[in-house]
């Protein structure tokens, strides 16, 4: 595991345009069906939290909770942000394996 590596997929995948960073903008790729994966900050408030996990249950999509809204923030290019969502399979599983890793990849809520 190296929550830094995951942060530095991250931003790539901002470059590449494939996540949706903020709680609407991750809302939206998971109402759209876009999202592959959704990252909350730990820090995030609980009524955010529920703004993507009830939507992400929904459709099956895993969610990890960790990290800081700050650290997401800087990842994506952004301010502190409670949310991101990857919309790209690939980009999704590569920052999943780097920020949790194998053993503890079982607690992602799916």
């Amino acid at each position: 595991m190296n929550f830094a590596e995951g942060l530095g997929l991250l931003g790539l995948a901002r470059r590449s345009g494939h996540v949706a960073p903020g709680t609407a903008r991750a809302r939206e790729a998971i109402r759209r069906g876009d999202a592959r994966l959704v990252l909350v900050a730990a820090d995030a408030s609980p009524a955010q939290v529920d703004k993507v996990r009830k939507p992400a249950e929904r459709r099956g999509i895993p969610l990890w909770i960790g990290g800081s809204r700050a650290a997401f923030g800087r990842a994506v290019g952004t301010g502190p942000v409670s949310a991101v969502a990857v919309t790209r399979a690939d980009l999704a599983a590569a920052v999943l394996a780097q920020v949790a890793p194998r053993d503890e990849q079982a607690d992602v809520e799916r």
